[in-house]
């Protein structure tokens, strides 16, 4: 029993001890050869080294290394590390070409993001080598100490940062108050070589005039020209301030100058065009004020240039129309101001026409039509003469018509597709005033008439080819008596047909012997 208790004081004297030689062990100073725990979990901050001789690199850590396999620029790595250094140690690219005669060069960076408080060591070690190191002063004391999951997120987000700006058509470049340019994507990069007789050095060239952001403002913007070897490229200029320098996005607007050209092109000759129109033309907008006139307007109403200019609405000179006495005389104003009403109602709701019979004695015909968001437009054009010309049409109709209703002979003309044209009081008289066709007047006449050999013979002149065919016959009429028919054929394929009381008399059953030998033979005959 007693030799079980002194084991297990044994064994608890033996933990205690091994935990406080482990206590002391972990107290021990940090420049004893064996690193602590704390030592451990510390990163060390690697810095940035460059070793060049005669600008060609011999050796570089492992950060520096990966900068220069960021920056894409298909130079050697000298040019690509002042790719780098450019727009973050402004005076650096001039400083370096002395460095054989200053010996020892340190810059700190612009304040600014990305490039805020870095310091560039350049020392020049002899036999043309060059040692660069560049290291953040803030960032040594710090001990900052980042987790691999936020690096790896931070790594990507930068990368598809990158990607984009690289990828977009746009030109996107960043200048300083001096208007140098101190940082360009990949298609800046790429127009600047296209424009570039040798490689590109740092600073870039600028190659838009790009506006300049306003204080307050937000985003300016410009459009800008670029003659590369004879063509012209169009680009919309946005500058957005960012403290003391500028961020430039150039959009290519080449599609929108050509439209904009048509655009202009096209009015222009719209322009033209209505400035020869013998139309007046006046639109108005939704507001109904004038927009558009043309000179016939002037011309046609005699308004005046400065009212037109002045913008009137459409009440103001359909008002102003009427003290000229250039629209019809109205019975009173309220009468005028319902019908100018009706006038614009009936063109913004669709296609209306008026004719206008001025105190004047001449006739204007006015149309309104709707033009789209609401507006609408009036076309003045002056018919006189074709109002004059109309009514002498008629006339000479009229005076035509009377004249073939003063003939005797009964007169039908037929159309090279058998429909009536015309025909005189004397036919309609002779066989009624029914049917519109050559088809309709035969069936009349065989109604009206008994068959015989002169009806045939007119229907074989009419209807059949008539090559070898009389154009004139005799045949009975509706009373009885002998009619005597002749066709003439007119211009156009069109036929005349006369119909003449016969000189033989009357056909009646009472005739005497002698007459009948004579309707006899005529019938007989049917046609000469």
């Amino acid at each position: 029993m007693e030799v079980a208790v002194l084991s297990v004081l044994a064994g608890t004297v033996s933990v205690l001890l091994a935990v406080a030689v482990l206590r002391l062990l972990d107290r021990r100073p940090t420049g004893s050869a064996r690193p602590g725990r704390g030592d451990l979990l510390e990163p060390r901050l690697q810095p940035m080294v460059f070793l060049f001789r005669d600008r060609r690199l011999v050796d570089a850590t492992q950060p520096a290394r990966t900068l220069l396999g960021r920056i894409p620029a298909p130079t050697d790595e000298w040019d690509r590390l002042l790719q780098w250094i450019g727009p973050r140690f402004h005076d650096a690219p001039a400083r370096l070409d002395q460095i054989s005669r200053l010996g020892r060069i340190e810059l700190l960076g612009n304040q600014g993001t990305g490039s805020a408080t870095l310091r560039l060591l350049a020392e020049d070690l002899g036999g043309g080598i060059l040692r660069l190191t560049i290291t953040d002063p803030e960032a040594e004391q710090a001990g900052l100490v980042v987790d691999s999951m936020s690096q790896q997120a931070m790594e990507d987000e930068l990368d598809l940062l990158r990607r984009a700006l690289d990828q977009t058509p746009m030109l996107v470049w960043r200048q300083d108050a001096e208007d140098r340019v101190t940082w360009a994507n990949a298609a800046y990069l790429r127009r600047a070589e296209a424009l570039s007789d040798g490689p590109l050095g740092w600073p870039l060239p600028r190659l838009l005039d790009s506006p300049k952001p306003v204080p307050g403002a937000g985003t300016t913007t410009r459009r800008a020209r670029l003659d590369s070897q004879g063509v012209i490229s169009w680009y919309d200029c946005h500058s957005h301030g960012m403290g003391d320098q500028e961020m430039m996005f150039a959009v290519p607007a080449d599609a929108a100058v050509r439209a904009e050209r048509s655009l202009r092109e096209f009015v222009q000759t719209l322009t033209k065009t209505f400035a020869d129109l013998p139309i007046g033309l006046a639109i108005f907008d939704r507001q109904r004020n004038l927009q558009l006139f043309n000179p016939a307007l002037i011309d046609l109403t005699g308004l005046p240039t400065g009212f037109l200019t002045a913008r009137p609405t459409l009440f103001d000179l359909l008002d102003k129309l009427r003290e000229l006495r250039m629209v019809p005389e109205p019975k009173d104003f309220r009468s005028w101001r319902q019908q100018m009403n009706n006038l614009e109602s009936a063109a913004a709701t669709g296609h209306h026409v008026e004719t206008w019979s001025l105190p004047g004695g001449q006739t204007y015909r006015v149309t309104g039509r709707p033009h789209p968001d609401g507006a609408v437009a009036f076309l003045f054009e002056d018919i006189t003469s074709e109002i004059s010309l109309t009514r002498k049409f008629r006339a000479d109709l009229l005076l035509g018509s009377h004249v073939l209703d003063g003939i005797e002979d009964a007169l039908v003309v037929f159309a090279p597709n058998g429909k009536l044209l015309v025909r005189n009081r004397s036919y309609g008289q002779l066989w009624g005033d029914e049917g519109e066709t050559l088809a309709d007047a035969l069936a009349a006449w065989e109604d009206r008439v008994e068959a015989g050999p002169g009806l045939a013979a007119l229907r074989a002149r009419l209807t059949e080819k008539h090559e070898g065919r009389g154009d004139n016959g005799v045949m009975a009429g509706p009373s009885g008596q002998l009619l005597g028919w002749s066709v003439t054929g007119l211009a156009g394929g069109r036929q005349m047909l006369r119909f003449r009381a016969s000189e033989l008399g009357q056909l009646t059953k009472d005739a005497e012997p002698a007459d009948a030998d004579r309707i006899d033979l005529a019938g007989a005959v049917g046609a000469k």
